[in-house]
């Protein structure tokens, strides 16, 4: 049996379903793996997602972490603005079930609890990059002697390139205006006091931070509000990619302080692919009218917005960033998603990740039959759902054993497969077939 403090930093982050306890002890038992589902309280969500079929059967699908499950309230969701579409037309906008001219609003709640932040901090709008793009021209704001940039080094391609094609915009050079932060020599991963150095290093020709609050590849969840802490400190601007954050790890981007973050809604959210994005600004900026946007119709304040006159008046909030009408067909598969999460709960789907990451992570560390590691923190405050394994050897036949055992997961150069139990939807039993099936490779 593993004793798995790791699992458990204090007592008032204890993911444990039995309340006498503070540490979970784990076995590597279908018997064990079967009494964990028992007392799951969020079991009843997995009835809710459509899974992908593996020889008649349901796949094992952990590659969340790319694209989530359709919730079976999804087709609902779209016949009902189908109807409303067929018998209004544009009626729709003002009279339909959930009225398209404020369609954008029905989605503040349930992400505020998710982002941590004020409801008129947020508001979903268009995809990832473009968002992110919007917001460094709202926030990126080079001088001749503050113009630089930090990244994380390996970070998500387009990201990258985002930040690459603004700072050329601007005219400047990437290869002097990005410093990109990578881990030590022999290391995988970020230690955040690099992090806080550079920075502080840095600090006289500082314009922004950017990074992405889970790295894609190796999982590892960065410290949010020390890194924030340090740029403000610094006379930069704190900024954000939450895609792998998103509906996975709960966080508080307002009492951080942050100024502004993007995420997409297609991998923990479950809203399909390319759905909505989503935006933070913190409040000090969007509450000010005449802070740097591009403006379009759907930021402009509802009660000028149809007298079609001259003149910028951007509504209050996060949402004077809006440029364009709400995508509410691209919008919908994310607003039913959000009724589950709103029901499970942010706080209670991050226990069960903890307890389910740490029993795969338990049950990886028992294999000897394979030389492979763990490249994401083995602390769970340092990670989200997801584990990436870099395999030192057959990786590719590796990761085909798992597709031809009915295993979904992701590969990615140089032999790294990321194995993301999604706790909405994914189950105990599930992660110790996984290690069954490469115990037996």
């Amino acid at each position: 049996m593993y004793d798995g403090r790791s699992v458990f930093a204090a007592e008032k982050s204890v993911a444990s379903w039995n309340k006498k306890y503070t540490v979970m002890i784990y076995e590597a038992s279908l018997q064990f793996a079967e009494k964990m589902d028992e007392k799951d309280p969020l079991r009843k969500f997995r009835k809710q997602f459509h899974f992908p079929r593996h020889k008649g059967k349901k796949a094992i699908y952990f590659c969340g972490n790319s694209l989530g499950l359709q919730t079976k309230n999804t087709s609902k969701a779209i016949k009902q603005e189908l109807k409303d579409w067929k018998n209004l037309a544009v009626g729709g906008y003002m009279h339909a079930k959930n009225p398209w001219l404020f369609y954008q609003d029905n989605f503040k709640k349930p992400l505020s609890k998710i982002i941590g932040c004020k409801q008129e901090e947020l508001t979903v709008m268009n995809a990832l990059t473009v968002n992110l793009h919007l917001l460094l021209l709202s926030f990126y704001k080079p001088t001749t002697t503050r113009y630089k940039i930090i990244m994380e080094a390996g970070a998500f391609p387009s990201d990258q390139y985002a930040v690459e094609t603004q700072v050329k915009f601007y005219g400047y050079n990437p290869e002097d205006a990005i410093i990109e932060i990578a881990p030590r020599s022999g290391e995988k991963l970020l230690r955040t006091e690099d992090i806080i150095k550079t920075i502080e290093d840095n600090k006289e020709g500082l314009s922004l931070v950017l990074l992405g609050g889970i790295n894609y590849y190796t999982g590892q969840l960065y410290d949010i509000e020390m890194i924030t802490e340090a740029t403000h400190a610094a006379g930069a601007i704190a900024g954000y990619d939450l895609a792998h954050v998103a509906g996975n790890v709960p966080v508080e981007m307002h009492k951080w302080n942050a100024d502004f973050a993007v995420w997409c809604s297609y991998k923990y959210l479950n809203a399909g692919p390319g759905a909505v994005s989503g935006i933070y600004i913190n409040a000090k900026y969007a509450d000010d009218k005449n802070h740097p946007r591009l403006g379009g119709w759907w930021g402009n304040a509802e009660k000028t917005r149809f007298k079609m006159e001259k003149g910028f008046n951007p509504k209050a909030g996060a949402g004077g960033w809006q440029i364009s009408t709400a995508q509410v067909f691209n919008m919908v598969s994310l607003k039913a998603s959000l009724e589950l999460f709103e029901d499970a709960g942010i706080k209670n789907i991050r226990k069960k990740s903890i307890l389910l990451t740490g029993y795969l992570e338990f049950l990886l560390n028992q294999l000897t039959n394979i030389n492979f590691e763990i490249i994401t923190p083995n602390d769970s405050f340092q990670r989200g759902a997801q584990l990436s394994l870099y395999f030192k050897e057959n990786a590719r036949s590796i990761h085909k054993k798992l597709t031809d055992g009915g295993i979904i997961v992701d590969y990615r150069q140089p032999g790294v497969i990321r194995v993301a139990p999604a706790p909405i939807y994914n189950s105990f039993k599930e992660v110790y077939r996984f290690y069954e099936i490469l115990k037996s490779y």
